[in-house]
């Protein structure tokens, strides 16, 4: 009889042994497949954030820029608060007053008590284009920061690809302080960038008279203002 207990014992405890392996082996599964969920999250938050807004309208995806979609702007300008006097006095003035385009401007054209995210997601959505003053105020923002990533995600999953994103480089800012998305806009040429002089003026305007061209297919003559 003694031995039959210590038997018993012995698998009692085989069994907690056990039991405690399994519980561990259960929790290390969990956590690495937490791990990895919430790794596949991060990496594509920008993608999901978009498909969200876009679902929440229950907008079509997937639609070249080149189809019969009427867009509401020509172009939707992102820009921080401190270039507000470059929009208000140098921008619209040169490509809307000058040229009739239409510009999606959020301190104008937003709709009030709507959602800034869903303001941001439906002017990208109805314009031909995205077009990014890039500042050190813009990369400080987090709504600019938004803008630009949903430009992306625009470009990507609803116009098949076509790169309608441009960037304006209004300061000079150093590589490092560049997020790695935006430098690829960079490095394929995508951007231009402010000059403090009037003899550079006249080239950005033309530099932005090419880039109308070729996204929107249309022709305009750009004149600085001086």
């Amino acid at each position: 009889m003694r031995d039959a207990s210590q038997i018993v014992i012995l698998l009692k405890k085989d069994c907690i042994s056990y039991t405690i392996l399994i519980v561990g082996v259960t929790v290390a599964i969990l956590i690495v497949l937490i791990l990895l969920f919430a790794g596949l999250i991060f990496r594509y938050r920008w993608k999901l954030r978009y498909l969200l807004y876009m679902t929440r309208h229950k907008y079509k995806l997937y639609k070249s820029i080149q189809s019969s979609k009427h867009y509401k702007y020509d172009a939707c300008i992102s820009y921080a608060k401190a270039e507000t006097g470059f929009i208000s006095n140098e921008l619209i003035p040169n490509l809307e007053r000058n040229h009739n385009l239409k510009l999606c401007i959020h301190q104008r054209d937003f709709i009030p008590g709507e959602e800034i995210t869903q303001n941001i997601t439906n002017g990208i959505h109805q314009s031909k284009m995205t077009v990014c003053i890039v500042s050190q105020s813009f990369l400080d923002s987090y709504y600019c920061m938004f803008e630009f990533n949903m430009a992306r995600m625009e470009s990507i999953y609803a116009r098949e690809g076509t790169n309608v994103l441009f960037l304006i480089l209004y300061e000079q800012i150093r590589i490092k302080d560049m997020p790695l998305v935006m430098l690829e806009f960079v490095e394929q040429q995508s951007y231009t960038e402010y000059p403090r002089d009037e003899q550079g003026n006249i080239v950005f305007w033309e530099k932005l008279k090419d880039v109308f061209y070729e996204q929107l297919g249309i022709i305009i003559s750009i004149k600085d203002n001086a």
